[in-house]
């Protein structure tokens, strides 16, 4: 009587198993970012969706949880790109790694210096001086978008290589998403509208790691070899 033991794998890549293990903190790190953001937007008082960029919920007596979950999202971020690193290996997963970390590092210094008090949030902080730390959140806030953006295009390029064609174009588009999203939305800053599209380049930098840190998985070697994995 036969029996599967002979399917059951001889070795362990535990290599492998590491690269895959670190992307996938890139799929987790953006719902739970909007997850605990959204719960913290929901119960600070004066805090308004609609006018307030999430980045403001740092400020006031319970800033320190937005600053931690902010940083522990750079941090996911960094070791997701570690992993692109890793199972890629060539010209573009290097690429795409440096690129997906520095988006992750602009994440933790973002965190490390919060932007200065806007449209009434929150209640009594006096507005209009831009502190040093104002400053340094928007230029690490600007260059971490135009990261995780190149890292899109380089994502699509890479797809468009191993034969991915849709996934190319995803890239392509949330690339173009989050360019017009952040940069019209630091136009519109204090407007409605400006907020809400700051929001969509959220969103669109959230919605491409996670597909590109699932892709990579799913496209990098199993750490029970190829026989083990098509056999479960």
């Amino acid at each position: 009587m036969s029996t599967s033991t002979s399917r059951i794998p001889t070795s362990f890549d535990r290599s492998a198993a590491i690269t895959r293990s670190m992307l996938g903190w890139g799929v987790v790190a953006g719902p739970l970012y909007l997850a605990v953001g959204l719960a913290l937007a929901l119960t600070r008082p004066g805090f308004d969706l609609g006018r307030h960029a999430l980045s403001l919920l740092m400020l006031g007596e319970f800033g320190w949880l937005q600053r931690v979950n902010l940083a522990l999202a750079g941090v996911m971020t960094v070791v997701a790109a570690v992993g692109m690193i890793r199972a890629i290996r060539s010209g573009r997963g290097l690429a795409l790694g440096v690129l997906t970390s520095v988006y992750g590092g602009a994440l933790v210094f973002g965190a490390v210096f919060p932007p200065d008090p806007m449209g009434g949030f929150p209640a009594g902080e006096p507005e209009g001086t831009a502190s040093l730390s104002g400053m340094l959140h928007l230029v690490f806030g600007a260059l971490g978008f135009a990261a995780v953006a190149a890292a899109a295009i380089a994502y699509a390029g890479w797809s468009r290589r191993v034969g991915a064609p849709k996934r190319s174009a995803l890239g392509l588009a949330l690339g173009a998403v989050i360019v017009l999203g952040f940069f019209g939305g630091a136009a519109l800053s204090t407007t409605t509208a400006g907020v809400a599209l700051l929001w969509l380049a959220v969103l669109a930098a959230w919605t491409w790691l996670a597909v590109a840190s699932a892709h990579v998985y799913a496209w990098s070697p199993h750490p029970l070899g190829a026989d083990a994995a098509t056999a479960r």
